[in-house]
């Protein structure tokens, strides 16, 4: 049971120092079995890090997917929100997919009030589904969201319709076309009036994060909600397979479709959102789902032109995707509650904090840090620094905002001002999912240069530092068959790999700061993400709260 206690106590043998402590996360950047061509973080020229790993006790692999970040199984990728859970509170806990596999299995899920909101459309109006159509485990799952679809139709609901929005990131390329079969055999066999009513690709329609992009929420907003997009077809399936394209005219990645919208034999649109209607967010990941939840939650939203707004919307998030924000206020299953996380500590102690990203990982090193709680602890000792991310497709200037980044984390080391310094490098992960390897192995690079002058700076403070990643994601750019062997398509070409990976990631210390008999304990071959909260408080010199996963540390 976690105390109610936030005293840090000195360490036994790690002396507190003058200097700062830096935690940089590479993200996406994993230590992967395949050491072959598709790995880029192997095949890219990264001189800084492979110097840390040559360095004797200062370099491990902790595991960063599955049940050592709260997953149900161990054939879970891990994710950057599990991921950064689990670094900023030294704590596994059931996370978001975990939750509503047990609230379904339980029947818990339609006893709740959420459930109860939406059954009020079930009589006579209609229930809608919107999310990601994926079994990838990152953001939604196939299988929950029939679940759902199930339990509605045994409760009496009569009019179903699901909006898909495909994925090609967390799963394989090209997927969508099985994964839209699947769903429409499924609302077939419900014996309902159930259909898909309209979709598009996942980086172009709803599923915006952190306001980076408005125009992707609204085009799902016109798609879903009004029935408009810029292509109509008469069923979901020819609707992906055309807009997916052909070789010979250049094929579109699921990420990417356009929006559609499902019209009938009269040529209008089969469902959209009406008076009285029930809407549900099936993602249980909270990131991309905010911004479409404010449309659908907020009255007053002024973000876009709404055009019209459903009266006496029934409106529900698989979970709620922000605690701080009551958003949505009305849900299904309740998020993990993760309390004393290590942010809590350090602003209860007097320990100053600098986190900063670019927008694509901004919430990471500070909403899901931070036990998925929005806004600061102490905003007198915390300053949070969002660099706003290019509005492109990431392949296309794989540098990302590493420059920019890199200058704001050397200005916070060398002002002095702050004992803990928080990076994220979003590029290995965000290039990554496009499935662009070279461009991908440019990211790394990038990325480790951005890690050599961030280290330097660090050194001239006397800091301690710590690099290290919260999942896998440009170490395996290929499909493999069960034995590792490179998928290749008709023509002879690779299969891209867009989605994060299965692999552990490296853990690396140091510092002019850090005493030379600080290395890393060897008895601990099964350490996740969560024991690097306990070693990064013990660089400040502090004891670890004793119920968080402990420390990587010792002293010899």
């Amino acid at each position: 049971m976690a105390s109610q206690d936030f005293t840090l106590t000195p360490h036994a043998t790690i002396p507190p120092h003058d200097g700062p402590v830096l935690v940089c996360i590479l993200d996406g950047f994993g230590e992967n079995e395949f050491l072959d061509d598709f790995n880029a973080v192997y095949t890219a020229s990264t001189p800084t890090i492979d110097a840390f790993r040559g360095v004797p006790g200062r370099f491990r692999t902790v595991m960063a997917h599955g049940t050592a970040v709260g997953l149900p199984s161990d054939a879970d990728m891990g994710n950057s929100e599990v991921g950064h859970n689990a670094l900023g509170s030294g704590q596994v806990v059931d996370q978001g997919a975990r939750l509503v596999d047990i609230a379904l299995e339980t029947g818990s899920l339609v006893g709740g009030d959420g459930w109860k909101l939406i059954s009020g459309a079930f009589e006579s109006n209609t229930l809608h589904f919107i999310g990601l159509l994926s079994d990838g485990g990152v953001h939604s799952r196939t299988d929950q969201l029939v679940g759902c679809i199930h339990a509605a139709v045994k409760c009496g609901a009569k009019r179903i319709r699901v909006h898909v929005l495909t994925d090609g990131r967390d799963v394989p390329d090209g997927s969508s076309l099985k994964y839209v079969a699947d769903l429409e055999a499924v609302l077939k066999a419900t014996g309902v009036d159930a259909k898909i009513a309209s979709g598009g690709g996942r980086m172009v329609t709803t599923m915006d994060r952190y306001e980076a992009d408005w125009n992707i929420v609204k085009r799902g907003w016109d798609a879903h909600v009004l029935g408009k997009a810029p292509h109509m077809f008469t069923d979901a399936l020819t609707a992906v397979k055309t807009l997916r394209g052909t070789e010979e005219t250049g094929l579109v990645s699921d990420q990417n479709i356009d929006a559609f919208v499902i019209v009938g034999e009269d040529g209008k649109p089969v469902g959209t959102v009406e008076d009285g209607d029930a809407v549900v967010l099936f993602n249980f990941r909270a990131d991309r789902m905010v911004a479409m939840s404010k449309a659908l939650e907020y009255e007053d939203f002024k973000s876009f032109d709404r055009e019209r707004f459903p009266k006496d919307l029934k409106f529900v998030g698989m979970m709620q995707y922000d605690g701080d924000l009551h958003l949505p206020a009305n849900f299904l299953v309740a998020p993990p509650r993760i309390n004393h996380v290590s942010g809590e500590y350090l602003a209860r102690n007097g320990i100053s904090t600098f986190a900063c990203s670019e927008t694509q990982k901004f919430g990471h090193v500070t909403f899901f840090w931070n036990g998925n709680r929005s806004g600061y602890f102490d905003a007198a000792l915390e300053t949070y620094v969002e660099i706003p991310s290019d509005k492109i497709v990431f392949n296309k200037k794989p540098a990302m905002k590493c420059a920019e980044i890199t200058a704001a984390g050397i200005a916070a080391l060398k002002t002095g001002k702050y004992k803990m310094v928080r990076i994220n490098y979003a590029n290995p992960d965000m290039v990554g999912h496009t499935g662009d390897l070279a461009a991908t192995r440019i990211a790394c690079e990038v990325c480790d240069a951005s890690v050599k002058d961030l280290i330097a700076a660090a050194n001239e403070v006397n800091a301690r530092w710590l690099v290290t990643s919260d999942h896998g994601n440009a170490d395996d750019m290929v499909q493999r068959d069960k034995k590792g062997k490179p998928l290749m398509d008709e023509n002879g070409k690779p299969l891209p790999l867009t989605s994060h990976t299965l692999a552990p990631v490296p853990v690396f210390i140091g510092g002019a700061g850090l005493p030379d008999n600080v290395v890393f304990r060897t008895d601990m071959p099964k350490a996740g993400l969560a024991n690097i909260t306990a070693t990064s408080i013990n660089l400040l010199g502090y004891e670890a709260p004793a119920f968080y996963e402990a420390s990587l540390l010792t002293t010899k």
